[in-house]
């Protein structure tokens, strides 16, 4: 006869957020099958999912829990949360076990798993009523057959809840157990049954405020016809100039990168000076050969070994619950940290690769929002391209996943990145098309909330220092009011400047046109400032001004907008 374990003892369970409270009713109101719950990471995820588990073990709806995630370092992470609350669930179950052991509620597994024996786990959750938990299920469309065995082997389970911070793809490879409804469009979207976004998180103070550090800078490489080629990232040039201009700069052998790393080392020392005493950092690289390169500047730079994960082998999941129980200052990812992976200390963030899909870029920035007291601060410092800005800018907007939408490619080797995340071996793919010759940095913007400040800075200078000098406990607000103090006194300065050098001549230069560059830096600090001179007199906040020019006048966040756009916005504001 089969004996279970302990029922969990709810009053183990520590006090639930209000969306987790919220959602925790309409779970037991519906007592539906499925039940999907969007949470932006950080918010509490795996919490929420574990007490419908107590719930469902205490009352006797199911008799065992399966979790299933993307990684084995999950693995390990659901089971020793679940073993806090009085659930135990064996992370190191494999497939031909067949069984659980009988001093386990259930198992914890990873979609790759699953699509290895869909059967072998059918079979699990047809002998005892099971509550799924599939975390981050949209990986249940990374392919066909793991989409398929997660489908066979759960669709008899007695209930399932979806989880996910990310609720879209890249792709229109179906999410199994997610409900789709068609819009008056045609086009079918998936629908969430809560949902607490960024936006949400960032209000309760669930989650940190982002500050993107943009940096430009010249770039120039040689092509594999042997032309050389030059350009600025952050100006307007076609796709196929963007994507190389950003490999160039992302190239160790330039100053690019290790300008970036020297200011991203600079941001982390002032967030453990001033509150955040253990703050970690994290670079995203694209490839290994990559990753031990940045490490190596990062050691440099710092006088101490950076820790690189190059992969879910053996010993990367070690390395990750090592770092982020230390003091560690930097790791180093190729695979990039994976998403649900919880390393709270993380606070600086560096994206090196070009990999450039929202839901990529969502998952890389949701490694540091979790927020641990009141004020903390995260700053991730990425290349001036127009799509990474826009997404920064976008960071707040609630997506879902659509199926039959027309795919635009965007010209970044999207493909190219996925693969080299898979395989991670793309460096040689990638030297094959161009030669980086040379780089340099320059901060080109901060972005916050939606919204653009600073008029650009060489590295290494006192004006640069000003906003890397950003106290790391700010509220929201706090840091609207820094970020327009900086840019304001940052104005001055530039004023100040140029009336010292103005002399009387008896002729006066012809005046030097300005690149597009220049011009449209020039138009964003003058839309910025009377963004700010309106939020002056109607106290209506920065954002908000921002997005209803937008709604006006049309067109991408001013971070990414064309000087055309940037010169209709100054003209709309003028008038109201």
């Amino acid at each position: 006869m089969f004996v279970s374990p302990p029922l969990p003892d709810l009053e183990r369970f520590p006090p639930l957020r209000t969306w987790q409270r919220k959602a925790l009713v309409e779970y037991l109101r519906r007592r539906s099958e499925d039940f999907m719950a969007v949470a932006t990471p950080g918010a509490g995820k795996t919490t929420f999912a574990l007490r419908i588990a107590a719930e469902l073990l205490a009352d006797g709806t199911v008799e065992a829990v399966t979790v299933v995630c993307p990684t084995e370092h999950l693995k390990s992470q659901w089971a020793a949360a679940a073993g806090r609350v009085g659930i135990q669930l064996d992370p190191t179950f494999r497939n031909a076990d067949v069984h659980s052991a009988r001093d386990f509620h259930g198992a914890v597994l990873t979609y790759a798993q699953v699509g290895m024996a869909p059967a072998v786990h059918r079979r699990r959750t047809m002998t005892r009523k099971t509550f799924v938990i599939l975390d981050e299920i949209h990986h249940a469309g990374d392919s066909r057959t793991w989409g398929d065995g997660v489908k066979s082997a759960f669709e008899e389970a007695t209930r399932r809840l979806m989880l996910t911070g990310t609720p879209f793809r890249s792709d229109e490879n179906p999410i199994p157990f997610v409900a789709y409804e068609r819009g008056e469009d045609g086009l079918q979207r998936s629908r969430a049954d809560s949902v607490y976004g960024y936006a949400d998180a960032l209000r309760d103070r669930v989650v940190r405020p982002v500050l993107f550090m943009a940096y430009s800078g010249e770039t120039r490489w040689r092509t594999n016809a042997g032309d050389e080629l030059a350009a600025r990232l952050g100006e307007p040039m076609t796709k196929d100039l963007v994507a190389q201009a950003w490999r160039t700069a992302l190239d160790h052998r330039g100053d690019w990168m290790p300008q970036v790393l020297r200011a991203a080392d600079a941001r982390l020392t002032k967030l453990r000076e001033h509150g955040m005493t253990d703050a970690g950092g994290l670079v995203i690289a694209s490839d290994q050969q990559t990753a031990r390169a940045y490490a190596k500047l990062l050691h440099e730079i710092t006088g101490r070994p950076a820790v690189v994960v190059l992969s879910d082998d053996e010993g990367a999941s070690g390395r990750i619950a090592s770092f982020a129980a230390s003091e560690e200052r930097w790791l180093v990812a190729v695979r990039m940290v994976s998403e649900g992976v919880d390393i709270p200390r993380l606070a600086v963030g560096v994206y090196a690769t070009s990999a450039s899909t929202p839901l990529y870029f969502a998952q890389a920035i949701g490694r540091f929002v979790r927020a641990r007291v009141p004020g903390e601060t995260a700053t991730v410092f990425l290349p001036s391209v127009p799509h990474l800005l826009g997404l920064a800018s976008e960071m707040e907007a609630q997506r879902d996943h659509v199926l039959g939408a027309p795919k635009q490619k965007d010209g970044l080797d999207d493909d190219l990145m996925e693969r080299a995340q898979r395989e991670e071996d793309a460096s040689g793919e990638l030297e094959k098309q161009f030669e980086a010759l040379s780089s340099i940095a320059e901060l080109d913007q901060v972005i916050y909330d939606g919204t653009s400040f600073g008029t650009g800075a060489r590295t290494g200078t006192a004006e640069e220092e000003e906003y890397l000098g950003i106290p790391g406990l700010l509220t929201p607000d706090q840091v609207s009011m820094v970020l327009n103090k900086r840019q304001a006194d940052q104005l001055a300065a530039q004023k100040r400047q140029k009336t010292a050098e103005t002399v009387p001549a008896q002729r006066d230069p012809a005046p030097v046109p300005m690149t597009a560059g220049e011009r449209r830096n020039s138009l964003r600090r003058q839309l910025n400032t009377l963004v700010a001179a309106h939020h002056h007199r109607t106290n209506l906040p920065h954002g908000k001004i921002h997005a209803e020019l937008r709604r006006i006048c049309g067109g991408p966040p001013s971070a990414q907008a064309t000087i055309e756009q940037l010169e209709e916005r100054i003209a709309t504001i003028q008038t109201l």
